[in-house]
C-alpha cells in the first residue's frame, strides 16, 4: 500500500499549514510525488484531516510562492517541478567564505535552489531569518554564533533537515554538523612551527575586541606558550596595536593583519627575519601578500563540499573539517 502524502499530528506544536507544506516536499524529495503530480484537493484534505480550508490555501499558497506547486483552474493543485529549495544562511561573506561558498553551490544537485542570508552575528536578524523560513525549505544550512538565544532559535527547525556548519556551538548530540575545530585541532597545528616560534622573543596574538573569533582559541594559544615555555601577550585593543621586532604574532583578523602589514612598510621590518606574522583563515590571495603570508586554516572547500553532500544525502553527519598550518615566508 502506498505510505499517505500527508500527515499531519493535531497535537504537534507546529502549525498545521506548516505540516502540509512539509509533507509535500518530504513526498516529492523521495519521489513519491513527481513534477506534473495531482495533489490531494482542498476539500479532500478538509473533510480527510479535519483542518480549515484557510490552513490549506495557506499551504498551498506558499508552496506556490516558492514555485514547488501550481493550479489549474477547476483542475486542482499539482507539482510543479521537482526542485528543491534550501536555505544557506552565513555570517559574514569574507574571502574565505567565497571559497566556502562556490564549492558548496558546485557540488549541489541540479534541481536545488539555494538562497542564502546573511546573519552579521546579529540575534535579531538571525531569528527573523529563522523564523520566516520554518517549513518553506528542504533543507537548512546555518552557520551558528555565540549567543543565547540561537539555540532555542534553530530548535524551531526540523532537526533532521538542519546542518549547522563552521564552528560547533548550541549543538545538540544527534545534531548534523560539519566544522573546524578552534580549539586542540588548533593547539596540533601551531605545535608544527614550534622551532620557528621559538626565534623569536615573544609570540602576541592579535584578538582585537571586535572580533567574533571563537575565544576557544585564545585559551589553546595561552595554553601552548605556557607548555612551551614562550612568552607572550594578548592584543585586545586595536587603537594601540603597535608592532615590535623581533616578535612573531598571530591574527585572526584580516582587518589587522592589513595594519601589521602597512606598519611593517612604514619601519621597514622584514618578514620572516625581523618578525614574523601567521594569519587564520587561508584566501586565494594570501600565498601572493609579501612572497607568501603564513596560515592557519581549515579547508573551506572541503567545508562546503560536505555541506552540499548533506543536501542529495539523508544520512546524518558528524564531521570535523582539519585544521591545518601553512608555513610561507611571513614567518
Amino acid at each position: 500500500m502506498q505510505e499517505p502524502i500527508l500527515h499531519i499530528n493535531h497535537h504537534s506544536d507546529v502549525p498545521k499549514y506548516q505540516q502540509i507544506i512539509t509533507s509535500i516536499t518530504d513526498a516529492i524529495s523521495d519521489n513519491r510525488l513527481s513534477q506534473g503530480s495531482i495533489l490531494p484537493s482542498v476539500n479532500a484534505i478538509v473533510n480527510g484531516y479535519k483542518v480549515s480550508r484557510d490552513t490549506v490555501f495557506k499551504a498551498y499558497s506558499i508552496l506556490k510562492e516558492n514555485g514547488v506547486v501550481d493550479a489549474v483552474p477547476n483542475k486542482g493543485y499539482f507539482v510543479a517541478a521537482d526542485t528543491r529549495k534550501i536555505l544557506l544562511v552565513l555570517d559574514t561573506f569574507k574571502a574565505y567564505k567565497e571559497v566556502l561558498y562556490h564549492a558548496f553551490k558546485n557540488n549541489l544537485p541540479d534541481n536545488v535552489i539555494a538562497d542564502v542570508q546573511f546573519h552579521h552575528y546579529n540575534i535579531e536578524n538571525f531569528k527573523t531569518i529563522i523564523q520566516n523560513s520554518v517549513g518553506k525549505y528542504y533543507k537548512y544550512i546555518v552557520m551558528n554564533f555565540n549567543h543565547p538565544d540561537v539555540k532555542k532559535t534553530i530548535a524551531k527547525l526540523n532537526s533532521e533537515k538542519l546542518l549547522q556548519i563552521d564552528w560547533n556551538i548550541h549543538t545538540t548530540s544527534n545534531a548534523n554538523y560539519v566544522c573546524q575545530d578552534f580549539g586542540k585541532s588548533f593547539y596540533d597545528a601551531i605545535s608544527e612551527a614550534i622551532q620557528i616560534f621559538k626565534k623569536y622573543k615573544r609570540i602576541d596574538f592579535i584578538y582585537p575586541s571586535f572580533t567574533d573569533h571563537p575565544i576557544e582559541t585564545v585559551t589553546y594559544f595561552e595554553k601552548f606558550c605556557k607548555e612551551h615555555d614562550i612568552d607572550f601577550q594578548i592584543l585586545k585593543e586595536p587603537q594601540k596595536f603597535e608592532i615590535e621586532k623581533h616578535v612573531a604574532y598571530i591574527s585572526v583578523s584580516d582587518r589587522m593583519l592589513g595594519r601589521f602589514l602597512e606598519q611593517c612598510t612604514s619601519k621597514g621590518f622584514v618578514l620572516g627575519k625581523d618578525i614574523g606574522i601567521l594569519s587564520y583563515n587561508e584566501t586565494p590571495m594570501k600565498k601572493f601578500i609579501n612572497s607568501g603570508i603564513s596560515v592557519i586554516s581549515t579547508d573551506f572547500k572541503a567545508l562546503g563540499t560536505h555541506a552540499a553532500r548533506f543536501i542529495s544525502e539523508k544520512e546524518p553527519i558528524q564531521l570535523y573539517i582539519p585544521t591545518s598550518l601553512i608555513l610561507r615566508q611571513s614567518l
